[in-house]
């Protein structure tokens, strides 16, 4: 029986000017989730700015926090202050960052531990998830810092929902859904799926990103004749047809564009929620 999977999604994008803003805001349903991807090159005053032009938009900013990135633990705070008072952020994506140099905060563990994020109005986090495993770290290390992450968080007063890495393969991204609530893991799950673009541009954030299993499936659809942009049909369908998910909800990477990944994700809502209308039996 098909469920409401498509319907709560959230989109994640980068560096978005106010046009584009302006246009998710005509889009998206008020509050959609709208996450700030982080770039190295993003200056605070900036991801501050947009953040507060986006929540003006009645949209829903959740900023991308990058451990190892952070040079000092006063830089950490200015940065919470700014999004609290400028932009009224209540939410964020703790992740360790893509860097092996470190300052006050060597992984994402270490800011909701020492981040005092409570204390600077945040009521959320994510986290990060990877239903393909990561290049660097070992299943078991990885298994073993989710439920390290969830148990300070909640130490620390916080909310917590799980954001997974984006993956091509349905399959996979559902038995590791699976898997994760046998172990009695039941936060929400925005799972990550990567929104409409071309597949050379997908091959190549899944070889930036370590995606390799199912890009390998993505390479034997190229193969076969994929052209123009492609979305992730299969792997929406199939999670919305799944009863036993739990809390789980799409999260799409707009590699293609915030704003046409932002149409997709509506129209996949709609899409699936009319079918599910015309497969209600008729009470008449």
């Amino acid at each position: 029986m098909a469920n409401d999977f498509a319907q709560r999604f959230s989109i994640e994008t980068t560096r978005p000017n106010a046009g584009e803003i302006a246009a998710l805001a005509d889009l998206l349903p008020r509050e959609t989730p709208v996450y700030f991807s982080a770039v190295p090159t993003i200056a605070p005053a900036e991801l501050i700015a947009a953040a507060a032009v986006l929540r003006k938009a009645r949209l829903e900013p959740v900023v991308h926090i990058a451990a190892r990135r952070i040079r000092t633990a006063a830089d950490l705070q200015n940065l919470l202050a700014g999004l609290r008072g400028e932009a009224d952020v209540r939410r964020l994506l703790v992740i360790g960052g893509d860097v092996d140099t470190a300052g006050p905060f060597p992984d994402a563990l270490a800011v909701i531990q020492k981040g005092r994020l409570r204390e600077a109005g945040i009521v959320e986090i994510g986290i990060a998830a990877y239903p393909e495993g990561h290049a660097r770290i070992p299943a078991g290390r990885l298994e073993a810092a989710l439920d390290e992450k969830i148990a300070t968080a909640a130490a620390q007063g916080l909310a917590v929902h799980i954001v997974s890495q984006f993956s091509f393969s349905p399959e996979r991204i559902l038995a590791w859904l699976r898997q994760l609530r046998a172990c009695g893991i039941a936060k929400p799950v925005k799972v990550g799926m990567a929104g409409p673009t071309s597949v050379p541009a997908l091959l190549r954030y899944a070889r930036r990103c370590g995606v390799n299993a199912s890009m390998r499936g993505l390479m034997s659809g190229a193969a076969a004749g994929l052209i123009g942009h492609v979305g992730p049909d299969r792997i929406v369908d199939m999670l919305s047809k799944a009863g036993d998910l739990g809390d789980a909800a799409p999260h799409y990477f707009s590699f293609g564009g915030a704003v046409e990944t932002a149409r997709y994700a509506c129209a996949a809502a709609r899409r699936l929620a009319a079918g599910r209308a015309m497969a209600q039996p008729n009470s008449n």
